[in-house]
């Protein structure tokens, strides 16, 4: 009892020094949460720029920590989990780092799972789980189902419950993408001047590649691999994802978003509604009607 005593003593000590301070700050860092910010409008009206929240660093497993800012493997030799656990199930929000890109983290909504297939034709998703067709019967009750190489695909699988999930008009046929160093993508219109020099070679794009709008209209079946998922934001027409460089292997995927901190808009103002809410509480209809109407407003040029 008192070798207790005198351990739980200094114990107390210690992590009130500043090693002590420092190294339960990136414990915590490491493996129970960790502070992001949004900062693109690719999972909007889910979640919105300027949303600064929580990850729950755990919930699939324990990644391998990482030294923050400079973003160096601490373990190295791993595939990028010390620890596996749960895996994401299909519509999860996922924090992850892109393969493309292992130094950066994203946000999306996971589509489909290790074994599932999945196509895209005029902006829809369709899924075919990997459970087979019972499964789709009995789980999907309610989506519009379609009968293609005798297998049941269902027709946009997340959008009934995940109501912060659309598409934007004004992206069209006519609207080639640009892929940017890093994974930053935009529309570009084919009436504009930098089409025309696109075209022409007198604009250069960072790295040098240059993509038409294919991905966000249509792409052929594909089949999930084991270990991998394949990842697209709520936005979907503005969402740099799976979409352009491929799935996401299990060893890079590192949380979920936990709840919401602080989140400010553009014009400087503080979302008080917004904070301490989790992604779930942010996807009901009245949370999405305001992220809505916020944008609207923006597009209007009141911001």
């Amino acid at each position: 009892m008192e070798k207790a005593k005198k351990f739980a003593y200094k114990a107390y000590k210690f992590s009130n020094s500043w090693p002590g301070t420092i190294i339960i700050v990136l414990l915590v860092i490491f493996f129970v949460a960790q502070a992001f910010r949004i900062p693109s409008g690719s999972m909007k009206s889910s979640l919105l720029i300027g949303d600064h929240l929580f990850a729950k660093k755990f919930a699939y497993g324990i990644s391998t920590p990482h030294l923050p800012f400079l973003e160096i493997a601490l373990v190295p030799g791993t595939d990028g989990h010390i620890i596996d656990g749960d895996t994401p199930e299909r519509g999860d929000i996922v924090i992850f780092r892109p393969p493309h890109n292992k130094k950066m983290h994203y946000v999306k909504r996971c589509v489909a799972l290790p074994g599932d297939e999945i196509f895209m034709v005029n902006k829809e998703l369709y899924l075919h789980p990997f459970e087979g067709d019972d499964y789709t019967k009995e789980f999907y009750k309610g989506y519009e189902l379609i009968n293609k190489d005798g297998k049941l695909w269902v027709k946009n699988p997340y959008r009934k419950e995940h109501i912060g999930i659309h598409n934007d008009k004004s992206v069209t046929q006519d609207s080639p993408v640009v892929l940017y160093e890093g994974g930053r993508y935009e529309p570009v219109d084919r009436r504009s001047e930098v089409y025309k020099q696109l075209r022409s070679g007198l604009f250069r794009v960072e790295n040098g590649t240059f993509y038409e709008h294919n991905p966000l209209f249509a792409f052929p079946v594909k089949r999930i691999a084991e270990n991998e998922y394949f990842m697209m934001g709520d936005n979907r027409d503005h969402s740099n994802d799976s979409r352009f460089w491929g799935t996401v292997p299990y060893g890079l995927i590192e949380g979920t978003p936990w709840f919401v901190y602080f989140s400010i808009n553009d014009n400087y103002e503080i979302r008080w509604d917004r904070m301490g809410k989790t992604p779930s509480d942010l996807e009901q209809k009245e949370y999405i009607d305001r992220a809505i109407a916020e944008d609207i407003i923006k597009d209007q040029g009141i911001f």
